[in-house]
């Protein structure tokens, strides 16, 4: 079962496991939408898709009674949290907490109610959870306050279920990805209603402190955010199916250029480094 198959890494990798053969259970947001639409047309009828709003804890339970309908004793062999939000992109001081509890609701809370929803299934399969964390959820990166402690949050998860359900066999990898274009980064009517919010809630000192110009700026750092993203998704497809299907997957991967290196430099160099580079 996959969360998150309307855009992005969820509907290209919704389509990559569908041709490989495999039996997906896509949860999207909106079983109408054209993401849906499009899995619908494109994909082999193996492929179930499920209404899976994953902050909705009716529609975790109901997706779960037809996945479990659907596989019986069999059980489930991969969980994949997929399903993600990335708010505003804004100085940690900037975001409204709607920001950061919207964030923390899908990143986190949202995989880890899927997470234990479905380990039934997959405990009876010693099967894979595969959760899919973030760059930013492993080292600090400015204007990413909300997004990356709750892509942390999901990492630590990801890290103490991998120790704690490894005595069933049951295997757990977190992806953290660099930069790719997806689905996530959201329509223009969004990003206007996201930063209404936050220059309506941003008291005068604070924004006499900014400045007008810096947070103006802010629009357009959204809109050329995707000229450094990488269009070609295939390096997370592999990684997330290697972490299904290998005998030993890693329980971290770093697909992306840029992935690996900011992390070793995180780990390895005097925090004053790392945050001057």
């Amino acid at each position: 079962i996959l969360s998150g198959s309307d855009t992005g890494i969820g509907h290209a990798l919704a389509k990559y496991l569908d041709s490989l053969g495999f039996v997906v259970f896509a949860g999207v947001l909106n079983k109408d939408g054209p993401g849906a639409k499009e899995l619908r047309q494109t994909c082999s009828r193996r492929l179930s898709l499920l209404q899976l709003d994953v902050t909705n804890a009716k529609q975790v339970k109901e997706a779960f009674l037809k996945v479990s309908e659907r596989v019986q004793n069999t059980g489930l062999w991969g969980v994949v949290n997929n399903a993600g939000v990335l708010g505003f992109p804004a100085d940690g001081e900037l975001l409204p907490m709607n920001t950061y509890r919207m964030c923390m609701e899908v990143n986190f809370f949202g995989a880890v109610e899927v997470s234990k929803t479905f380990l039934s299934l997959l405990r009876k399969s010693k099967g894979r959870l595969v959760n899919m964390s973030s760059m930013a959820g492993g080292i600090p990166l400015p204007k990413y306050a909300a997004y990356g402690a709750s892509k942390a949050a999901l990492a630590m998860f990801s890290g103490v279920m991998r120790q704690e359900l490894s005595k069933w066999g049951i295997k757990v990898a977190a992806i953290h990805p660099s930069g790719f274009r997806t689905g996530i980064q959201g329509t223009s009517d969004m990003w206007d209603k996201q930063e209404k919010e936050l220059m309506e809630n941003l008291p005068a000192d604070t924004r006499q402190a900014y400045g007008d110009d810096y947070l103006l700026g802010l629009k357009t750092y959204l809109v050329r955010m995707p000229m450094y993203c990488d269009a070609n998704l295939s390096p997370v497809l592999n990684a997330v199916l290697h972490a299904l299907l290998a005998k030993r997957p890693h329980g971290l991967y770093t697909p992306g250029k840029g992935a690996y290196m900011p992390l070793c430099i995180f780990c390895c160099f005097p925090l004053w480094f790392y945050d001057f580079f």
